[in-house]
């Protein structure tokens, strides 16, 4: 423990309330947040002379200073250590990474002919929301589902509005193509109401209402429109038998926790209408010994106060705090909210569920990390390298015939790809095509940067390339004083298969080629493949930006602001070009004279 401060002599002046206490290091950073009942008590409880875990004792001896907030109530306590560790992320607490909203099934019911699409984002505005689902892959395929039993639309308004024949889901009885007046309004509206009972779990209500529908068709003698109800009660019969339905009705999140030595993995299984949503699982790596029990105390908060919060959670194992944390998570949602651990009937087969997939994921994600060790301690070996490489950074060009080239940058530590440090970077100064020159400008300005910020420097430095590429890597980490750094350069076998590289690294004369069971090789394989896609992503995003932009960008009196605004309401550039006068008056910004500017301008050719 640092002799500057006396942790023992502080906690005398500290209150016996209940509050919040923020550790700080030497240069003020942040090392944990935590609450505590009795703000005291807790923090002596870290400088009495009983031995501390090693991992507590490591972040005790780091602490320079404490910072003490008191509040009025525990609720409050949990609030604000929350609030804390979002605008700190010490470095001591389990911190929920993924920050991604949850996608959701989006019903734009203000529109005349409502459809149906995939929506993240607040769901305070305008319009229907259904879910949350586990992914956007659940709700495409919930989304195709419902296509298969109700034709409903899911097109963008933009598009809807710019139609003048029928689409492709059209052909394949997808969508019934209001936009082109294929089916009356009255109708449709019915379709979406069907669409509705569909994404409310209610199947038997919904397969009750086809079969009248069908009934009644047939009874006045309409054929065509019997068969077509025929068809969507056999639909479905299908979906059904693909959904796990409980039985019961309920909104509850199944919130489980299961450890393995020092990592664990925390899942959230959704339950919506008495239907499993899906599940997100986030890994964990343990960094003060918590339990399963401790992490998930330290989890549910961070989750559901930016998360939405069902009526019920089912939580595994037992927590403490339940009281608190139900009152606080009640006041968010502005109803009651039951936390409860022990379950039966249909509620433990959910428990059930949500535990054997945790520990299968958690069984796979660490199966996945030791392979990752084992490949990199080999490929440390066959590079004859002085040490394993910590951090190793992989940079890959792409372009199209020299158009929009795009240089990127991976990373990759010890546990994997560290997604976060990613970088691209848009050429400048290169001619196009010109590979090496495109690589050399990528090097020199992360390098740089990375020298005058004095950032982490990597342990090994891959590029995707020849003998060529390996030169110009090797020329810009010499010229800027890193020419220590180890480099390789993969080049493509003669038939370009995997397995067939030939490797150039630093201290070698010749090219290295590895067996195709090396895992050394197989990782270099892996990093590669990543630096390519992180690169042909950015590429074809810049190309399609370019294409798009580059005819409007050339019409006087257009920025970018109303180059936007043409290209959301018309669907897209073709969209734009077939549009008359009278259409272009419609988007915001186009007055007579623009609008007849860009008339004329789109026609020229």
């Amino acid at each position: 423990m640092d002799s500057e401060f006396d942790g023992k002599e502080f906690c005398k002046t500290v209150s016996r309330l209940p509050g919040v206490y923020v550790m700080l290091g030497r240069s003020s950073e942040c090392l944990y947040v935590g609450k505590a009942k009795h703000l005291r008590n807790r923090l002596t409880s870290y400088f009495i002379s009983t031995p501390q875990s090693g991992k507590i004792q490591r972040m005790i001896s780091k602490v320079d200073s404490i910072q003490v907030h008191i509040t009025k109530t525990e609720s409050e306590a949990l609030l604000l250590e929350n609030t804390l560790i979002k605008e700190h992320r010490p470095r001591y607490n389990i911190l929920l990474r993924d920050d991604k909203s949850y996608p959701y099934i989006r019903l734009s019911d203000s529109h005349d002919y409502p459809g149906l699409s995939l929506y993240r984002g607040s769901t305070e505005q305008k319009n229907k929301y259904y879910g949350p689902f586990s992914s956007a892959a659940a709700v495409r395929e919930t989304l195709s589902e419902i296509q298969k039993v109700i034709p409903v639309r899911q097109c963008q308004d933009n598009y809807f509005s710019n139609r003048s024949r029928p689409c492709l889901q059209y052909q394949i009885k997808r969508c019934s193509a209001p936009c082109v007046d294929k089916v009356d309004r009255s109708t449709y509206l019915a379709d979406v109401e069907d669409s509705v009972l569909l994404l409310e779990g209610k199947n038997e209500k919904l397969g009750i209402l086809l079969q009248r529908k069908m009934d009644q068709s047939s009874e006045s003698l309409d054929y065509e429109s019997a068969a077509r109800y025929r068809d969507r009660i056999a639909a479905l019969r299908k979906v059904q038998e693909k959904q796990y339905v409980s039985g019961g009705v309920a909104n509850a999140d199944i919130v489980v926790a299961v450890g393995r030595a020092d990592r664990a993995c925390v899942s959230v299984m959704s339950i919506r209408n008495g239907q499993n949503l899906g599940m997100r699982h986030y890994f964990q790596k343990t960094l003060l010994d918590e339990t399963t029990s401790e992490m998930l105390t330290a989890i549910l908060p961070q989750y559901y106060l930016r998360n939405p919060i069902p009526k019920e959670l089912i939580v595994h194992p037992k927590i403490g705090g339940v009281i608190e944390l139900a009152k606080m998570f009640s006041e968010k949602a502005g109803r009651k909210v039951i936390i409860k651990a022990n379950v039966r009937d249909y509620r433990a087969q959910w428990l059930e569920m949500a535990l054997l997939n945790t520990t299968e994921n958690l069984e796979r994600h660490l199966a996945s990390k030791d392979a990752y060790t084992t490949r990199l301690k080999q490929l440390s070996k066959t590079l004859g390298l002085a040490v394993d490489p910590v951090r190793l950074e992989c940079f890959d060009i792409s372009h199209t015939a020299g158009e929009a080239t795009v240089g990127a940058c991976v990373v990759f530590d010890k546990e994997g790809p560290v997604s976060s440090q990613y970088r691209r970077f848009n050429m400048k100064s290169v001619n196009a095509g010109d590979d090496y020159g495109a690589m050399r400008e990528v090097l020199q300005r992360r390098y740089r940067k990375v020298v005058e910020n004095q950032e982490a420097l990597p342990d090994l430095v891959l590029v995707d390339g020849g003998k060529g590429q390996y030169r110009v890597a090797q020329e810009v980490l010499d010229e800027l004083l890193l020419g220590d750094i180890p480099i390789v350069a993969i080049a493509k076998g003669r038939d370009r298969k995997p397995g067939s590289e030939k490797l150039y690294v630093s201290g070698r004369n010749s090219a290295l080629t590895l067996p195709g069971i090396s895992a050394g090789l197989h990782l270099i394989q892996q990093i590669r493949d990543e630096a390519h896609r992180f690169a042909i992503t950015g590429h074809r995003q810049r190309r399609a930006k370019r294409r798009t932009y580059s005819t409007l960008e050339d019409v006087p009196g257009i920025g970018a602001m109303r180059r936007r605004a043409l290209l959301q309401y018309f669907g897209g550039l073709q969209q734009l070009k077939r549009a008359p006068v009278q259409d272009l008056l419609k988007v915001p910004g186009i007055s007579d004279s623009l609008a007849e500017k860009i008339y004329h301008f789109l026609r020229q050719d």
